[in-house]
Formats: C-alpha cells, structure tokens, sequence
C-alpha cells in the first residue's frame, strides 16, 4: 500500500538522521504511546472534538467512551491483550481506538467495508480474544464465529460501549508480542495484507508533529476521510486528535463534502486521495471556493501529469506530491511547500526528496544492478521507523540527479502481452488525455496466445458521449505503439475503489472474467 499523508509538509514528520546510507539513527526524544494518549485524554471536556454528519461531540464524550472502552477489556482479563477492532469511521471508533491504545493494547484491524461473511472470516483468522465494532455489524455470521472461537464482542452504539449478550467473556490467549497496531493495505494489487506498525513508530510521529494539546479555534478543524483501519487513517488519527485538534470525519471520501469543508472552514492547504483530482475537476468546482487553498497534497498512488497539471492551472494551487507504503511505516519523500517554492516547474511531478534518515536507490529490472541518476528501475528504500534494512519494492521509479523521486508506477502491474512488456500507466496517461474521458484504468487480461492482453476500463466525463472503440485505438495508436491498443474495453459511471479511495485493480480484472477478444 502507498500512503497518503494528511497534509503537506511544512517539516520533516519525524526527525531520524542517517550519518551514511545506512548506519545508526538519531531518533526524537521518546514518550510511550501510552502516556501520549493518557495526556490527550485529560482535555478540557466541554472541548469541541469530532464533528460528524453536522454533530460536534465534545471530549467528555470522548473521554466518557475510551473509559468505558478501558474497564470493559479491563473486566475481560489479562488474557486479552490483542484486539481485533472492526472500525467504521464514527466518533466511536475514534474514542474506542484511543481507549485500546492508552492501555497499550495491540490492535488488529479489520476493514468494515466488506460483506459480512467476509468481516466473520477475517476475524476468526485474526484470532483474537475479543472483537470491537458497531452494533449492526454482529451479524449471524460474526456471532457464530465468536461462538465457535470463544471470543467476547464489545458492541459501539452511539457514543457508548458495551459487551454483547451472550460473548461477555473471553477465552484468555497468550502474549504475542510487543503492543502494535497491525494495519492492513489497500489491496489494490490483491487481498488487503497485516502489516504491523509498532507503538513506538507511531509515537514517534504524533511527537514529531509536536503534542501542544493546543487547538486554536480560529484554526479550521482536521479533514479525516481515510478509513481508520489503515495507515493513512491511523496516521490521520495521530497528527489531529491525539494532538488534540478537531475532526470533521467524513464516513468516505467524497467531492461534495470536502468541497463543504473547504467553503464552510477556508483552510490554507488541502488535500485529497490521487483519484479525487479528476472528480473535482469534472465536478467544475467555482475557482472562488476553492481560493483559500494554497497547496492542495495527495499521495497512496501515481497522478498522471496532465491531471496534475490541468487542476494547476484551473485553481492556480500547486499539487504537492508524497510518496510512502505501509511497509515503511508512513512517507518517505515529500514535495515541500519549501521545495515546490525553490524549484518550481523544474520538478513537476516529482514526490520530492527522501526525508532526513530516509535512503533510496534504484535497481535494474532484470540484472539488478544499481542504477544512476536519471534512469528507470525498481525503488530501494531504507526507513528509518522500521530499521536500518534497505526493502525492496514493486514500484518503478528514477531518482534524478538533484535527488527528486519520481514515481512511475508498480511493476508488478505489468501486462506481458507476448515478447513485449506493457505498463497500465503508460496507456492510461494516453486515455486521460482523450477529450472525453474522465478517468481510466488498464489491467492484464489472460490471453490463450500471448499470455495477457490489455483491457480498459473508461469512465467518461459528465455531459460527453462515450467515444467508440474505433476512435480510442486511433487515438492511442497516435501517440503509442500498437502492442498496447487494449483488446477489451468496458464503459462504467464510475471506476471502483477500494476502502482506500484506489481504484480497485481486482475488481477491474473480474470484470473481464470470461471475456472473448473477437
């Protein structure tokens, strides 16, 4: 998983330093989690805390929830010290959260955003000795399940917690380990993964937003649209309300309600998920609402330039890019408002440079060898949160020689159509350019010739005809080769996505299962 950060960066989010590529860090002077979160909870609790659907909720609710959350798990026994937490983003599941981790409870989490076999079958694979979620989601399926692994639930109503009739004790299960929040990824390649992220990594970068416990209300509250169950989310939850700032919490992502936030809070910086760029152009959102606005981030995927740029130059707000994954803990490289501001142009599309402590390289596809400046291949990363190892990803990139890192897209993506290797990006930055397509997307399709062929999805802009086919292959074949003509299309409202906001590359695939090329 990519992730994106809450907003751009104005310093580094966490203050390591490698000496060399790779040699001992020097971290932030440390607090444990536990007393972070035991310090938020002392707020002032006739504060504002989470606005949701128009409601504000204030920190003695807040408050109220994470100690009823505490003693519930408390009563349960020593045996439960990993939760498996089923959130939806409510205020609830923000206080329960806090409640979970001011003890210094492990956290697994599970997306809500499925079917409810799906929900019962991840957490009977989690194991767990007790599940927290929404009342409306102990279906049958998840009671059976709890019956069957002896398991409590801790249901959320409204801004209460309480054990389930019936699951009111737990089967005690041995330590497992040091407190982590195990986070999943998007699943934009394939089934979300675990992915823990220690309490420490966390820690580290609520203090290296500073923890001021000081929310000026002249200030506008934070924007939270991430699902809370992965790293974007959780981060989002450790740079706002640990730090005691307001949250507007959306259930999603959606152009109507950031546009609301935007108009209704003026604030200066902004930002949304890489595939919202299009949507609030399509949406031809007035220049005047969005003119607080003087950067607007976005990360968790590539951007194709020319969305970048035509969004620049209707808005007149420069997009800064960031880059991480979930398994380095959070960003790695960042386009700064500094930066963006000392080279301009001259770097358009760039993510920015490597954070401090933070090392990149380049490998070749095939042989290996580590590249130069300027050329193409597999990134290298060492983070500096997750030690000193470099880790190797699935993601095409160059470093150029004033160290910019320009993202290019996955390499696990490619479509192998005969002798000839396709990446997706490179048709669908073609497709994006066409003059009535809003957003596409390009996956292999399985071919009984030639392995794989491509296919593409085509979400055209409002007030267009869907061009034909004819049409787009000539399109495409003016600017590409013919090798990478899709041989399936599909014409949809809108492309799916995953609870991450990503377009969803499994669900593109499904809908060519069973297609003929004739």
């Amino acid at each position: 998983m990519v992730f994106a950060l809450p907003g751009p960066i104005d310093r580094p989010y966490d203050v390591p330093a490698l000496a060399g590529p790779v040699k001992r860090l020097k971290m932030v002077a440390m607090r444990p989690l536990t007393e972070l979160c035991a310090e938020t909870l002392t707020i002032d609790p006739s504060r504002s805390a989470i606005e949701f659907d128009g409601i504000w909720h204030d920190w003695g609710a807040v408050q109220r929830l994470a100690a009823e959350m505490r003693a519930l798990l408390a009563a349960l026994g020593i045996g439960v010290r990993t939760v498996s937490f089923v959130p939806r983003n409510r205020p609830s599941a923000l206080a329960a959260f806090l409640g979970m981790l001011v003890d210094g409870r492990s956290v697994r989490m599970i997306y809500a955003f499925q079917s409810a076999p799906a929900i019962a079958a991840a957490i009977e694979r989690a194991g767990s000795a007790v599940v927290v979620m929404a009342e409306d989601d102990f279906t049958p399926e998840v009671r059976a399940v709890l019956a069957s692994r002896s398991m409590a639930g801790i249901a959320l109503s409204g801004m209460s917690a309480q054990l389930v009739t019936g699951f009111d004790r737990a089967e005690p299960r041995p330590d497992d380990g040091p407190p982590r929040v195990e986070i999943l990824t998007s699943g934009t390649t394939g089934p979300p993964k675990p992915f823990a992220i220690p309490h420490a990594v966390i820690a580290q970068f609520v203090l290296a937003q500073g923890m001021s416990l000081i929310d000026d209300p002249a200030e506008p509250p934070f924007l939270m649209s991430f699902p809370i169950g992965n790293i974007s989310g959780v981060y989002s939850i450790a740079a706002s309300l640990l730090r005691g700032k307001r949250i507007v919490l959306l259930d999603r992502f959606s152009v109507e309600a950031w546009r609301a936030f935007v108009v209704r809070y003026r604030p200066s910086t902004g930002g949304a998920p890489p595939a919202a760029v299009a949507m609030i152009l399509d949406a031809e959102i007035p220049v005047a609402d969005l003119s607080s606005l003087k950067f607007f981030s976005t990360g968790a995927a590539p951007l194709d330039p020319d969305v970048q740029r035509r969004f620049e130059v209707r808005y007149g707000i420069p997009i800064l890019l960031s880059y991480g994954a979930t398994e380095f803990g959070g960003p790695v490289a960042a386009m700064t408002p500094q930066l963006h501001d000392e080279w301009g142009p001259a770097k358009f599309g760039s993510v920015g440079r490597a954070m401090p402590g933070v090392a990149l390289r380049v490998r070749h596809f095939d042989t290996g060898e580590i590249l130069g400046p300027g050329v193409e291949g597999i990134l290298e990363v060492v983070s500096p949160r997750m030690g000193p190892d470099w880790i190797r990803t699935s993601d095409i990139a160059v470093v150029d020689a004033d160290e910019f890192l320009f993202h290019r897209g996955r390499a696990d993506g490619a479509i192998m159509r005969g002798g000839f290797k396709i990446l997706p990006e490179t048709i669908e930055a073609v497709l994006l350019r066409h003059p009535s397509v809003s957003t596409a997307a390009v996956v292999g399709v399985p071919d009984p010739r030639v392995t794989e062929v491509p296919g593409a999805v085509i979400a055209v802009k409002p007030g267009s005809s869907a061009p034909s086919i004819a049409a787009l292959e000539a399109y495409i074949r003016q600017y590409l080769p013919a090798t990478h003509c899709p041989v399936h299309w599909r014409f949809v409202d809108a492309l799916p996505k995953n609870p991450s906001f990503k377009i969803d590359r499994p669900a593109l695939k499904r809908m060519f299962a069973g297609d003929d090329p004739a």
